[in-house]
């Protein structure tokens, strides 16, 4: 019999981010219509760029120049290099025109990643989406002033497909399943499936998947977090939405017994009536590791086959004689197919 766990629990978003500007600059067009699904590299808003576009001319007239000066001073090393061969020049000259060459190449070097700086800018007056998601309502407008890596973010861009769902589990509680599994109450199973239900009480088509166990107890409400991953293809699951997860954290060798067929005696135990020997009632108390829909998980106290009364309970006692009528529980935990004593008779 799987053991499972009701845990409340929370959306949390796969992957969210406040895009933010690179440079600095006036707003200029917003490219993206808010509710857009956008994926990385999705132009979202257009900063005036003339600034860095003139520095883009600017660094590639300096990039010429470099060149221009490493090629002469090349060219005037090659020639001090043929003359010193010749013994017409002097090693003072060669040396010289080789610091020059030297000391050119690095400019040209510099000139270069300039360029390369100045047209990475002029790339980043497109701001682009970072990631694959929604893209929310824009939190500026047309004509508004943008700095460089602001706090405040332009839209923010949330993955919701996948998401994941943070349940919070009580540590004592986690401490009572793990006492089990050393006991061997309980066997642990392979893996660790959840089925999280809405407000809606839809279930069945979300099934997650262990991310990260809890590694901390908070100090406010003594309970564990455990973050699970689900599909959710049809964004029905939102963050920040209050969801509910069964987790069946193992199975053990048990009998499920009726809720309703069972009440609580003074001192707290789990108590059922059973049909005994020569058809009187009887007593039995239970030991549970807790429910399953309508039905609690017995692991000793009752047999495989005993016939439990799951009605007319109210004045019973011990000894009472007893006429068993077979009947049917369904899963809402009701009665029915209640066969008549007379027709037992007959048949």
């Amino acid at each position: 019999m799987p053991l499972t766990e009701i845990i409340p629990g929370r959306a949390v978003a796969f992957q969210e981010n406040a895009v933010r500007p690179r440079v600095n600059g006036m707003i200029t067009e917003i490219i993206y219509t808010p509710g857009q699904t956008v994926t990385p590299g999705t132009p979202l808003f257009r900063i005036e760029s003339d600034v860095y576009e003139a520095a883009v001319l600017s660094a590639e007239a300096s990039l010429t120049q470099a060149t221009t000066t490493r090629d002469n001073a090349t060219v005037n090393v090659q020639r001090l290099e043929q003359l010193s061969s010749n013994n017409t020049g002097t090693r003072t000259d060669l040396d010289t025109a080789r610091a020059t060459l030297a000391t050119a190449e690095a400019a040209l070097v510099t000139a270069q990643n300039n360029l390369d700086d100045a047209r990475r800018e002029l790339g980043w007056t497109t701001v682009t989406s970072p990631i694959q998601g929604i893209a929310g309502l824009p939190a500026v407008t047309i004509g508004d002033i943008v700095t460089a890596n602001q706090t405040t973010g332009l839209v923010t861009v949330t993955r919701i497909d996948p998401i994941y769902v943070d349940l919070t589990e009580p540590a004592a509680r986690l401490l009572s399943v793990r006492s089990r599994i050393e006991q061997g109450l309980l066997s642990r199973t392979d893996r660790v499936d959840v089925t999280l239900t809405l407000d809606d009480g839809q279930s069945s088509s979300y099934r997650g998947s262990l991310v990260a166990p809890g590694v901390s107890v908070s100090q406010t409400t003594a309970s564990q977090t455990i973050r699970f991953q689900f599909d959710n293809p049809g964004g029905r699951i939102l963050p920040g939405m209050f969801v509910r997860g069964d987790i069946t954290v193992g199975t053990t060798d048990a009998i499920l017994v009726p809720q309703r067929a069972t009440s609580r005696a003074n001192d707290g135990s789990l108590t059922v009536w059973v049909v005994g020997e020569g058809n009187k009632s009887q007593q039995l108390t239970l030991t549970s590791l807790g429910v399953t829909r309508n039905a609690w998980i017995v692991t000793s106290g009752i047999e495989e086959g005993a016939q439990i009364m799951v009605d007319g309970l109210n004045n019973m006692a011990a000894g009472r004689d007893v006429i068993p009528v077979p009947v049917t529980i369904n899963e809402l935990g009701l009665i029915e197919d209640m066969i008549p004593a007379s027709a037992q008779a007959g048949n």
